[in-house]
């Protein structure tokens, strides 16, 4: 797999996941499910940018619709918070 290897090979990108393997279903199952909830991390982090992005280039007059940078923004961080819950949730269990 060339993504993983990019994304956690001689200098990773993201932190290295031990996943637990689940009987029949290996590798590369087990290898996107250690990686998925570090993905939507990034993915927040890539729409909360976007909203940015969004903000900064939107249209301020009275009618331009200023509301869609705002939900891309909180979309981005109801995504990062979820994601980092639910590691170190995940971190706290298996620890």
């Amino acid at each position: 797999m060339p993504l993983l290897n990019v994304l956690a090979g001689p200098a990773p990108i993201l932190p290295g996941a031990k996943p637990t393997p689940i009987p029949g279903m290996a590798p590369i199952v087990t290898e996107l499910f250690g990686y998925g909830l570090y993905f939507l991390v990034l993915a927040g982090v890539g729409a909360a940018g976007f909203g940015v992005f969004k903000l900064a280039t939107a249209d301020k007059s009275r009618n331009g619709g200023g509301s869609e940078p705002f939900k891309w923004m909180g979309g981005g961080v109801l995504a990062i918070l979820l994601a980092s819950t639910l590691i170190s949730i995940l971190n706290g269990i298996a620890a």
